[in-house]
């Protein structure tokens, strides 16, 4: 396995919205895996997908047992400081994710660190425990400054079918909201 520590180049780990709208262009986007974390909607949102008077619910990386498969880009050499300025304007909106550097082993074998978003379990916006039918309820009817939530959910289940990695919470979740959006 090759190591990145004579490489300086910056990763980024997406495993929800980055997954589809990275908002920037990557010099490499390889699949990824970051193990000791798991995928979850515990984080209310009152900006993106929702309203501080009606909250909605976003992904966050929250410490846990498993892996979590998503996206690692690398950032263009001499793009750094635009994209790093760019990333925290739009994941530190509140506060709380917290920016860390975690381990990832990519597809082809190398190992990197990235910097990716994980919930702060003590900000006032996690809500980790919620049921599968409490977060459809939530993410049916919440809308927020990029649009509603459930086109969040969404494009997150069919980005990561498109790249082949199973999330059957995420499918059963989107299909619960499909219901419920009727």
């Amino acid at each position: 396995m090759q190591d990145q520590s004579h490489d300086e180049t910056i990763w980024i780990f997406g495993y929800g919205s980055l997954i589809w709208d990275p908002g920037f262009d990557p010099a490499e986007r390889v699949l990824a895996r970051a193990t000791g974390w798991e995928r979850s909607f515990c984080l209310r949102s009152l900006v993106h997908r929702g309203t501080p008077e009606a909250p909605g619910l976003v992904l966050a990386l929250d410490a846990g047992q498993g892996d979590c498969a998503g996206l690692a880009f690398s950032v263009r050499a001499g793009q750094e400081a635009e994209v790093m300025a760019y990333l925290r304007k739009r994941e530190l909106v509140t506060s709380a994710y917290l920016e860390t550097r975690v381990a990832l082993d990519l597809a082809d074998g190398r190992r990197v660190e990235a910097v990716t978003y994980v919930i702060d379990r003590h900000h006032d916006q996690y809500c980790g425990g919620l049921t599968h039918d409490e977060q459809a309820a939530i993410i049916s009817q919440a809308h927020g400054g990029r649009g509603p939530n459930r086109d969040y959910l969404f494009n997150t289940a069919a980005h990561l079918h498109e790249l082949g990695i199973p999330d059957p919470h995420l499918d059963a979740l989107a299909a619960r909201v499909r219901e419920l959006s009727r």
